[in-house]
C-alpha cells in the first residue's frame, strides 16, 4: 500500500509568509480594549475560499471550503480541515494543493477596528 508522508512541521513565521506570497490577506479581530484576539488570513481562489485562524502557536486552524460559503469565518460547509499546533497546521495548509486562480467577484469591506468582511459580488 502507498502512503504520502506527511509534510514536514514549518516555522511559523515562514509559513505565514508563504501565506502572504500565496495571496492571502490577513486581518486581525481584536477585543474592546484593542487586545490582539487571533491573526485570521483569507484567501478566495477558483471557486475555494481558503482561511487560517492563528489563535496561539499551539492553536491553530485551517478550512477549504466553496466559494459560494456565506460565512468564511464559521462555515456550515467545508471541503477540508486542519486544526492543532500552528507548525502542522501550515505545512498542511501549504502542502493542499492549489486550484487555478480566477478573479474573484467581490471585495474586502473594512468593519471595527482590525476586522473586515469579504463580500461576493452577484
Amino acid at each position: 500500500m502507498d502512503h504520502q508522508a506527511a509534510p514536514p512541521p514549518c516555522n511559523v513565521e515562514s509559513g505565514l509568509r508563504a501565506l502572504i506570497a500565496r495571496g492571502y490577506q490577513f486581518v486581525h479581530p481584536s477585543d474592546a480594549t484593542g487586545e490582539v484576539l487571533a491573526v485570521v488570513g483569507v484567501r478566495v481562489h477558483g471557486d475555494v475560499v481558503d482561511v487560517f485562524r492563528l489563535d496561539a502557536e499551539d492553536d491553530a486552524t485551517a478550512t477549504r471550503m466553496p466559494g459560494d460559503e456565506e460565512n468564511v469565518f464559521t462555515p456550515t460547509t467545508w471541503l477540508w480541515r486542519a486544526s492543532g499546533p500552528a507548525t502542522r497546521v501550515l505545512a498542511d495548509l501549504l502542502a493542499l494543493p492549489d486550484t487555478t486562480p480566477t478573479t474573484a467577484g467581490g471585495c474586502w469591506v473594512p468593519g471595527r477596528p482590525g476586522t473586515a468582511k469579504w463580500l461576493a459580488a452577484s
